[in-house]
C-alpha cells in the first residue's frame, strides 16, 4: 500500500482517504467487486488515478478517476467498498473526497455510469446530488465479457445509465 500522507484526510471512523501510488494489483480485489467482467477490468486497473481508502494497514476501498473526452468532464470510472466496511460512509466519503479533488482542479462535472440493474447503485449515486443524463442501452454484453443472463437483484443487467454532478 503507498499513500501520499500529505493527502490524506479523515473519512469515516478509522478511516483515511489519500491518492494510491503504488501498484494497482494491490487493489485487484476491490476492483473485481466493481466490476464483473475480466476483460473490461484488464482494460481499465491502470486507467487514470485512484483514490484509496485505508483502515489501519488495509485498503477497504477505493475510486478511480478518468479524465473524460469532454474538456472539464471527469468520470468516475470504478469505485468499490469492501465488503465487511460496506453501509459505514466510506464510499459517501470516496466520493466526497473526489468531488472536492475535481472542484480544486477546476473540472465542471463528475460523471459515473452504472448499472440500470443496480437499484443499490442507482440510489447511491442520487443521494449524493447526482442526476440522470442518458441511457446507454446493451452497454453489458457477452462481447465484452460480461456473461448472458446475469441479473441484479433479479434484474436482468443490461444497460448502463450515465450520472452527472455539476461542480
Amino acid at each position: 500500500m503507498v499513500l501520499v500522507p500529505e493527502r490524506w484526510a479523515p473519512a469515516a471512523g478509522d478511516v483515511h482517504i489519500g491518492w494510491h501510488t503504488g501498484p494497482r494489483s494491490a487493489l485487484r480485489d476491490l476492483f473485481e467487486l466493481a466490476e464483473d467482467s475480466p476483460e473490461r477490468l484488464e482494460a481499465l486497473i491502470d486507467q487514470g488515478r485512484v483514490l484509496a481508502a485505508t483502515g489501519g494497514e488495509l485498503i477497504v476501498g477505493y475510486l478511480q478517476l478518468v479524465e473524460s473526452h469532454t474538456p472539464g468532464d471527469v468520470e468516475l470510472k470504478s469505485m468499490a467498498v469492501a465488503e465487511p466496511r460496506q453501509g459505514q460512509g466510506i464510499g459517501r466519503a470516496l466520493v466526497e473526497r473526489a468531488t472536492a479533488e475535481c472542484r480544486a482542479e477546476v473540472a465542471r462535472t463528475l460523471t459515473v455510469g452504472t448499472a440500470t440493474a443496480d437499484i443499490g447503485n442507482l440510489r447511491f449515486y442520487q443521494r449524493l446530488g447526482f442526476r440522470p443524463l442518458r441511457i446507454e442501452r446493451d452497454a453489458f454484453a457477452p462481447a465484452d465479457g460480461y456473461p448472458a443472463g446475469t441479473t441484479i437483484d433479479g434484474i436482468p443487467l443490461r444497460d448502463r445509465v450515465w450520472l452527472t454532478i455539476e461542480l
